[in-house]
């Protein structure tokens, strides 16, 4: 008589599962870095610097916002 192993696929695919939610993790949080960083940037820059490039201090938010997610 031959017996036959059967494997439980829902243990197989936690492991998978987890690492797709740790991706999914860091690249979020690497986006709110960029974000972040992008914000800080622009609010450094000065009254005359943002006219130079056209942008209104009150729209950063909304710029840094764009670049980082898109619209």
């Amino acid at each position: 008589m031959t017996q036959m192993a059967y494997v439980n696929s829902a243990a197989y695919a936690q492991p998978s599962r987890l690492a797709g939610l740790y991706a999914s993790l860091m690249g979020a949080l690497a986006r709110r870095r960029l974000y972040n960083e992008t914000l800080a940037e622009l609010r450094q820059l000065s009254d005359r610097d943002l006219a130079d490039l056209g942008i209104s201090r009150f729209s950063i938010t909304e710029l840094a916002h764009e670049a980082t997610y898109g619209k």
